[in-house]
Protein backbone atom coordinates (compact mmCIF):
# COMPACT_ATOMS: atom_id res chain seq x y z
CA UNK A 1 0.00 0.00 0.00
CA UNK A 2 1.11 3.43 -1.00
CA UNK A 3 -0.22 6.39 0.94
CA UNK A 4 -0.07 9.66 -0.92
CA UNK A 5 -1.21 13.23 -0.02
CA UNK A 6 -2.52 15.78 -2.54
CA UNK A 7 -2.57 19.21 -1.05
CA UNK A 8 -5.08 22.03 -1.57
CA UNK A 9 -4.98 25.51 -2.05
CA UNK A 10 -5.37 27.13 1.13
CA UNK A 11 -8.77 29.29 1.33
CA UNK A 12 -6.56 31.02 4.05
CA UNK A 13 -3.36 31.96 5.59
CA UNK A 14 -2.55 28.27 8.36
CA UNK A 15 -5.41 26.67 6.96
CA UNK A 16 -4.07 24.36 3.99
CA UNK A 17 -5.61 20.97 3.80
CA UNK A 18 -4.72 17.77 1.55
CA UNK A 19 -6.31 14.66 0.41
CA UNK A 20 -5.01 11.90 1.35
CA UNK A 21 -5.12 8.39 -1.38
CA UNK A 22 -4.27 4.99 -0.83
CA UNK A 23 -3.10 2.76 -4.05
CA UNK A 24 -2.88 -0.67 -4.13
CA UNK A 25 -1.72 -3.56 -7.05
CA UNK A 26 0.39 -3.73 -9.80
CA UNK A 27 2.21 -0.75 -10.71
CA UNK A 28 2.66 -1.18 -14.21
CA UNK A 29 0.63 2.08 -15.92
CA UNK A 30 -1.90 1.07 -17.87
CA UNK A 31 -0.37 -2.11 -18.20
CA UNK A 32 -3.34 -3.03 -15.74
CA UNK A 33 -6.88 -2.00 -15.56
CA UNK A 34 -7.60 0.94 -12.86
CA UNK A 35 -10.18 1.37 -10.28
CA UNK A 36 -11.02 4.26 -8.41
CA UNK A 37 -13.13 4.19 -5.45
CA UNK A 38 -13.94 7.31 -3.13
CA UNK A 39 -16.73 8.30 -0.05
CA UNK A 40 -17.84 10.84 1.28
CA UNK A 41 -17.78 13.99 -1.52
CA UNK A 42 -20.68 15.41 0.07
CA UNK A 43 -18.74 15.04 3.44
CA UNK A 44 -21.74 14.91 5.88
CA UNK A 45 -22.49 11.61 3.99
CA UNK A 46 -20.52 8.96 6.26
CA UNK A 47 -21.47 5.37 5.49
CA UNK A 48 -19.21 5.23 2.34
CA UNK A 49 -16.48 6.74 4.62
CA UNK A 50 -17.02 3.84 6.90
CA UNK A 51 -16.95 1.48 3.56
CA UNK A 52 -13.86 2.84 2.02
CA UNK A 53 -12.11 2.14 5.35
CA UNK A 54 -13.29 -1.87 5.46
CA UNK A 55 -12.02 -1.45 1.76
CA UNK A 56 -8.68 -0.42 2.68
CA UNK A 57 -7.85 -3.35 5.19
CA UNK A 58 -9.50 -5.55 2.51
CA UNK A 59 -7.37 -4.59 -0.31
CA UNK A 60 -3.88 -4.29 1.97
CA UNK A 61 -4.48 -7.92 2.63
CA UNK A 62 -5.70 -8.61 -0.99
CA UNK A 63 -2.16 -7.02 -2.42
CA UNK A 64 0.00 -8.82 -0.13
CA UNK A 65 -1.79 -12.45 -1.13
CA UNK A 66 -1.13 -11.06 -4.67
CA UNK A 67 -5.14 -11.11 -5.49
CA UNK A 68 -5.33 -7.95 -7.16
CA UNK A 69 -5.05 -7.60 -10.75
CA UNK A 70 -6.09 -4.15 -10.79
CA UNK A 71 -4.35 -0.81 -9.84
CA UNK A 72 -6.78 0.39 -6.99
CA UNK A 73 -6.46 4.10 -5.84
CA UNK A 74 -9.03 4.48 -2.65
CA UNK A 75 -9.36 8.17 -1.45
CA UNK A 76 -11.86 7.61 2.19
CA UNK A 77 -12.18 11.07 2.62
CA UNK A 78 -12.95 13.10 -1.14
CA UNK A 79 -13.99 16.42 1.11
CA UNK A 80 -11.67 17.75 3.70
CA UNK A 81 -12.56 21.17 3.05
CA UNK A 82 -16.71 20.11 3.79
CA UNK A 83 -15.52 17.76 6.05
CA UNK A 84 -14.50 21.00 8.47
CA UNK A 85 -18.10 22.40 8.66
CA UNK A 86 -19.90 22.22 11.84
CA UNK A 87 -22.47 24.78 12.93
CA UNK A 88 -23.45 24.62 16.59
CA UNK A 89 -23.24 20.91 16.53
CA UNK A 90 -24.75 20.26 13.52
CA UNK A 91 -22.84 18.54 10.77
CA UNK A 92 -23.12 20.94 7.22
CA UNK A 93 -20.50 19.64 4.31
CA UNK A 94 -22.92 19.40 1.01
CA UNK A 95 -22.21 23.15 -0.15
CA UNK A 96 -18.98 25.22 -0.43
CA UNK A 97 -19.84 28.12 2.14
CA UNK A 98 -17.84 30.83 0.06
CA UNK A 99 -19.65 29.68 -2.85
CA UNK A 100 -22.74 28.02 -2.13
CA UNK A 101 -21.82 25.44 -4.87
CA UNK A 102 -22.46 21.59 -4.11
CA UNK A 103 -18.96 19.81 -3.57
CA UNK A 104 -20.89 16.93 -6.33
CA UNK A 105 -21.20 19.42 -9.10
CA UNK A 106 -19.19 21.53 -11.58
CA UNK A 107 -16.79 19.09 -12.26
CA UNK A 108 -14.60 19.98 -15.08
CA UNK A 109 -15.65 18.95 -18.81
CA UNK A 110 -13.12 18.95 -21.76
CA UNK A 111 -13.85 16.66 -24.21
CA UNK A 112 -13.77 19.58 -27.11
CA UNK A 113 -10.40 20.61 -25.75
CA UNK A 114 -8.91 16.63 -25.97
CA UNK A 115 -10.28 16.42 -29.47
CA UNK A 116 -8.56 19.16 -30.87
CA UNK A 117 -5.04 17.76 -29.25
CA UNK A 118 -5.63 14.09 -30.40
CA UNK A 119 -7.69 14.30 -34.20
CA UNK A 120 -3.88 13.93 -35.51
CA UNK A 121 -3.16 11.22 -33.09
CA UNK A 122 -5.57 8.41 -32.77
CA UNK A 123 -5.91 5.13 -35.51
CA UNK A 124 -7.25 2.40 -36.81
CA UNK A 125 -5.86 0.13 -33.44
CA UNK A 126 -8.81 1.14 -30.86
CA UNK A 127 -6.53 -0.16 -27.42
CA UNK A 128 -3.91 2.09 -28.37
CA UNK A 129 -6.68 4.65 -28.63
CA UNK A 130 -7.19 4.36 -25.33
CA UNK A 131 -4.03 4.53 -23.96
CA UNK A 132 -3.44 7.52 -26.09
CA UNK A 133 -6.45 9.15 -24.65
CA UNK A 134 -5.82 8.17 -20.72
CA UNK A 135 -2.21 9.97 -21.40
CA UNK A 136 -3.89 13.28 -23.14
CA UNK A 137 -6.09 12.97 -19.85
CA UNK A 138 -3.40 13.12 -17.54
CA UNK A 139 -1.75 15.64 -19.11
CA UNK A 140 -4.85 17.95 -19.59
CA UNK A 141 -5.61 17.58 -15.68
CA UNK A 142 -1.52 18.47 -14.73
CA UNK A 143 -1.22 21.06 -16.72
CA UNK A 144 -4.62 22.94 -14.50
CA UNK A 145 -4.26 24.97 -12.18
CA UNK A 146 -6.49 26.32 -9.54
CA UNK A 147 -7.43 29.59 -7.68
CA UNK A 148 -9.51 28.25 -4.69
CA UNK A 149 -9.65 25.24 -2.32
CA UNK A 150 -12.67 24.15 -4.20
CA UNK A 151 -11.41 24.23 -7.97
CA UNK A 152 -8.27 22.29 -6.20
CA UNK A 153 -10.09 20.13 -4.54
CA UNK A 154 -12.05 19.10 -7.86
CA UNK A 155 -9.47 18.82 -9.93
CA UNK A 156 -7.41 16.60 -7.89
CA UNK A 157 -10.22 14.07 -7.32
CA UNK A 158 -10.30 14.02 -11.52
CA UNK A 159 -6.32 13.53 -11.72
CA UNK A 160 -6.72 10.83 -9.42
CA UNK A 161 -9.92 8.96 -11.77
CA UNK A 162 -8.99 10.13 -14.98
CA UNK A 163 -7.24 7.34 -15.94
CA UNK A 164 -9.66 4.47 -14.27
CA UNK A 165 -11.24 2.03 -15.90
CA UNK A 166 -14.49 1.73 -13.12
CA UNK A 167 -15.23 4.71 -11.01
CA UNK A 168 -17.07 4.30 -8.20
CA UNK A 169 -17.97 7.22 -6.19
CA UNK A 170 -19.42 6.15 -2.56
CA UNK A 171 -22.75 8.54 -1.12
CA UNK A 172 -26.19 8.10 0.93
CA UNK A 173 -29.20 10.42 0.89
CA UNK A 174 -31.32 11.53 3.92
CA UNK A 175 -33.43 8.51 4.56
CA UNK A 176 -33.26 5.22 1.81
CA UNK A 177 -32.93 2.43 0.21
CA UNK A 178 -29.31 1.00 -1.36
CA UNK A 179 -29.89 2.29 -5.08
CA UNK A 180 -27.73 3.36 -7.59
CA UNK A 181 -26.97 5.90 -10.26
CA UNK A 182 -24.96 5.11 -13.60
CA UNK A 183 -25.50 5.53 -17.53
CA UNK A 184 -27.31 3.55 -20.06
CA UNK A 185 -24.48 2.05 -21.79
CA UNK A 186 -22.81 1.16 -18.33
CA UNK A 187 -25.44 -0.32 -17.02
CA UNK A 188 -24.77 -3.95 -18.31
CA UNK A 189 -21.33 -3.76 -16.45
CA UNK A 190 -22.50 -1.80 -13.57
CA UNK A 191 -25.52 -4.50 -12.70
CA UNK A 192 -23.73 -7.31 -11.00
CA UNK A 193 -22.15 -4.45 -8.74
CA UNK A 194 -26.13 -4.12 -7.38
CA UNK A 195 -26.84 -7.45 -7.32
CA UNK A 196 -24.23 -8.09 -4.75
CA UNK A 197 -25.35 -4.92 -3.18
CA UNK A 198 -29.02 -5.16 -2.51
CA UNK A 199 -29.22 -1.84 -5.03
CA UNK A 200 -33.48 -1.21 -4.84
CA UNK A 201 -33.32 1.09 -7.28
CA UNK A 202 -31.19 1.53 -10.11
CA UNK A 203 -31.20 5.29 -11.71
CA UNK A 204 -29.69 5.57 -15.88
CA UNK A 205 -29.41 8.65 -16.97
CA UNK A 206 -26.82 9.59 -20.31
CA UNK A 207 -26.68 13.16 -18.63
CA UNK A 208 -28.26 13.87 -15.64
CA UNK A 209 -27.25 17.52 -15.69
CA UNK A 210 -24.98 20.03 -13.39
CA UNK A 211 -21.76 17.86 -14.06
CA UNK A 212 -21.30 15.87 -11.01
CA UNK A 213 -18.27 13.86 -10.55
CA UNK A 214 -19.16 10.82 -11.95
CA UNK A 215 -20.05 11.98 -14.87
CA UNK A 216 -17.23 13.94 -15.19
CA UNK A 217 -15.03 10.81 -14.85
CA UNK A 218 -16.91 9.58 -18.75
CA UNK A 219 -17.80 12.60 -20.12
CA UNK A 220 -14.35 12.88 -22.10
CA UNK A 221 -14.90 9.38 -23.69
CA UNK A 222 -18.27 9.92 -24.68
CA UNK A 223 -17.39 13.37 -26.16
CA UNK A 224 -14.58 11.59 -28.24
CA UNK A 225 -16.42 8.74 -29.02
CA UNK A 226 -19.49 11.02 -31.12
CA UNK A 227 -16.85 13.73 -32.11
CA UNK A 228 -14.25 10.73 -33.80
CA UNK A 229 -16.51 7.34 -33.51
CA UNK A 230 -16.93 7.10 -36.78
CA UNK A 231 -13.50 7.66 -38.31
CA UNK A 232 -11.69 5.52 -35.39
CA UNK A 233 -12.59 2.90 -33.11
CA UNK A 234 -12.97 4.62 -29.32
CA UNK A 235 -13.55 2.16 -26.99
CA UNK A 236 -15.72 3.74 -23.50
CA UNK A 237 -12.81 3.74 -21.61
CA UNK A 238 -14.32 4.79 -18.06
CA UNK A 239 -17.31 3.37 -16.19
CA UNK A 240 -18.51 5.22 -13.38
CA UNK A 241 -21.36 5.02 -10.86
CA UNK A 242 -22.46 6.58 -7.75
CA UNK A 243 -23.72 4.31 -4.83
CA UNK A 244 -26.21 5.50 -2.78
CA UNK A 245 -25.52 3.04 0.35
CA UNK A 246 -28.94 4.20 2.29
CA UNK A 247 -29.59 7.36 4.89
CA UNK A 248 -27.35 9.33 6.49
CA UNK A 249 -27.92 7.48 10.06
CA UNK A 250 -27.25 4.23 8.34
CA UNK A 251 -23.98 3.62 9.40
CA UNK A 252 -22.32 0.32 11.02
CA UNK A 253 -20.18 -2.14 11.19
CA UNK A 254 -22.44 -4.50 10.00
CA UNK A 255 -23.58 -2.21 7.26
CA UNK A 256 -19.98 -1.32 5.82
CA UNK A 257 -19.01 -4.78 6.22
CA UNK A 258 -21.54 -5.93 4.04
CA UNK A 259 -21.30 -3.32 1.31
CA UNK A 260 -17.35 -3.32 1.54
CA UNK A 261 -17.74 -7.33 0.93
CA UNK A 262 -20.71 -6.61 -2.21
CA UNK A 263 -17.99 -4.44 -3.67
CA UNK A 264 -15.00 -7.00 -3.06
CA UNK A 265 -17.17 -9.57 -5.02
CA UNK A 266 -18.16 -7.38 -7.78
CA UNK A 267 -14.42 -6.60 -8.50
CA UNK A 268 -14.04 -10.06 -8.09
CA UNK A 269 -16.85 -11.04 -10.53
CA UNK A 270 -15.27 -9.11 -13.11
CA UNK A 271 -11.62 -9.99 -13.15
CA UNK A 272 -10.29 -7.15 -11.23
CA UNK A 273 -9.57 -9.71 -8.03
CA UNK A 274 -8.55 -12.84 -8.69
CA UNK A 275 -10.32 -16.06 -7.10
CA UNK A 276 -13.77 -16.96 -8.13
CA UNK A 277 -16.90 -14.48 -6.29
CA UNK A 278 -20.28 -15.84 -5.13
CA UNK A 279 -23.10 -15.73 -7.36
CA UNK A 280 -25.03 -12.64 -7.79
CA UNK A 281 -28.09 -12.74 -6.32
CA UNK A 282 -31.38 -11.56 -8.21
CA UNK A 283 -31.69 -8.05 -8.85
CA UNK A 284 -34.44 -6.48 -6.99
CA UNK A 285 -35.88 -4.07 -9.37
CA UNK A 286 -34.69 -3.61 -12.74
CA UNK A 287 -33.48 -0.73 -13.92
CA UNK A 288 -35.31 2.52 -14.49
CA UNK A 289 -34.57 6.14 -16.23
CA UNK A 290 -33.21 9.05 -14.17
CA UNK A 291 -36.31 11.29 -16.15
CA UNK A 292 -38.55 8.76 -14.62
CA UNK A 293 -38.50 9.82 -10.98
CA UNK A 294 -41.08 11.90 -9.03
CA UNK A 295 -39.99 14.05 -7.12
CA UNK A 296 -42.76 14.28 -4.12
CA UNK A 297 -42.79 17.88 -2.88
CA UNK A 298 -44.85 19.85 -0.13
CA UNK A 299 -47.63 22.35 -1.15
CA UNK A 300 -47.58 24.19 2.29
CA UNK A 301 -45.26 24.39 5.14
CA UNK A 302 -46.14 21.65 7.99
CA UNK A 303 -45.31 18.45 10.27
CA UNK A 304 -44.45 15.51 7.62
CA UNK A 305 -46.44 12.54 8.87
CA UNK A 306 -45.57 9.36 6.50
CA UNK A 307 -47.88 6.90 5.57
CA UNK A 308 -45.14 4.52 3.41
CA UNK A 309 -42.07 3.59 3.90
CA UNK A 310 -38.93 3.78 1.79
CA UNK A 311 -38.74 0.64 -0.44
CA UNK A 312 -42.18 -0.11 -0.64
CA UNK A 313 -44.13 -0.37 -4.20
CA UNK A 314 -45.94 2.69 -4.68
CA UNK A 315 -49.08 3.11 -7.08
CA UNK A 316 -50.12 6.50 -8.82
CA UNK A 317 -52.67 7.89 -6.13
CA UNK A 318 -51.23 6.32 -3.06
CA UNK A 319 -51.05 8.52 -0.39
CA UNK A 320 -47.30 8.19 0.77
CA UNK A 321 -47.58 11.03 3.27
CA UNK A 322 -49.58 13.66 5.39
CA UNK A 323 -48.83 17.54 5.86
CA UNK A 324 -50.21 19.31 8.67
CA UNK A 325 -50.72 22.84 9.70
CA UNK A 326 -51.92 22.91 13.00
CA UNK A 327 -53.14 26.72 13.06
CA UNK A 328 -55.53 26.11 10.22
CA UNK A 329 -56.34 22.35 10.67
CA UNK A 330 -55.04 20.89 7.42
CA UNK A 331 -54.20 17.96 6.61
CA UNK A 332 -53.02 17.99 2.80
CA UNK A 333 -52.05 14.55 1.48
CA UNK A 334 -49.00 14.12 -0.79
CA UNK A 335 -50.07 11.67 -3.60
CA UNK A 336 -48.14 9.93 -5.99
CA UNK A 337 -48.51 10.29 -9.52
CA UNK A 338 -46.65 7.39 -10.58
CA UNK A 339 -46.03 3.42 -9.63
CA UNK A 340 -42.48 3.03 -8.75
CA UNK A 341 -40.16 2.41 -5.79
CA UNK A 342 -40.42 4.68 -2.68
CA UNK A 343 -36.64 4.97 -2.54
CA UNK A 344 -35.56 8.11 -1.10
CA UNK A 345 -37.03 10.80 1.46
CA UNK A 346 -36.17 13.56 3.38
CA UNK A 347 -34.91 12.81 7.16
CA UNK A 348 -36.78 15.89 8.45
CA UNK A 349 -40.12 16.16 9.88
CA UNK A 350 -40.71 19.88 9.20
CA UNK A 351 -41.59 20.56 5.67
CA UNK A 352 -41.48 24.31 4.29
CA UNK A 353 -43.46 24.81 1.04
CA UNK A 354 -41.92 23.65 -2.09
CA UNK A 355 -39.69 21.40 -0.11
CA UNK A 356 -38.60 18.05 -1.67
CA UNK A 357 -40.18 15.62 0.45
CA UNK A 358 -39.81 12.06 -1.36
CA UNK A 359 -38.74 10.48 -4.63
CA UNK A 360 -40.24 7.58 -6.33
CA UNK A 361 -38.13 5.79 -9.16
CA UNK A 362 -40.84 5.49 -12.04
CA UNK A 363 -40.53 3.26 -15.26
CA UNK A 364 -41.69 6.23 -17.97
CA UNK A 365 -38.96 9.24 -18.75
CA UNK A 366 -41.51 12.19 -18.16
CA UNK A 367 -38.22 14.92 -16.61
CA UNK A 368 -36.16 17.06 -18.54
CA UNK A 369 -33.31 19.21 -18.07
CA UNK A 370 -31.27 18.81 -14.72
CA UNK A 371 -32.42 15.38 -13.31
CA UNK A 372 -31.09 15.81 -10.24
CA UNK A 373 -33.39 18.40 -8.47
CA UNK A 374 -36.93 18.94 -8.39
Amino acid sequence: MQVHQHPLVGAALGTGRAITSYRFGPHDGDASPKVYIQASLHADELPGMVVAWYLKQRFAELEAAAKLKAQVVLVPVANPAGLNQHWFGTQMGRFEMRSGQDFNRRFPAFGAELALSLRQRLTDDASRNAQVIRAALREHLAGLTAATELESQRIALMRLACDANLVIDLHCDWEAVAHLYTTPDAWPGIEPLARYLGSEAQLLAEVSGGEPFDEACTAAWRYLRGAFGERFPIPMGAQSVTLELRGVRDVSHDMAARDAQAIVDYLTHIGMISGDAPEPPPLRHPATPLAGCEYVQAPISGVILHRRDIGERIRAGDVIADVLDPLDDRVVPLVAQTDGVLYARHWTRFATAGMLVARIAGENAARHGELLVP
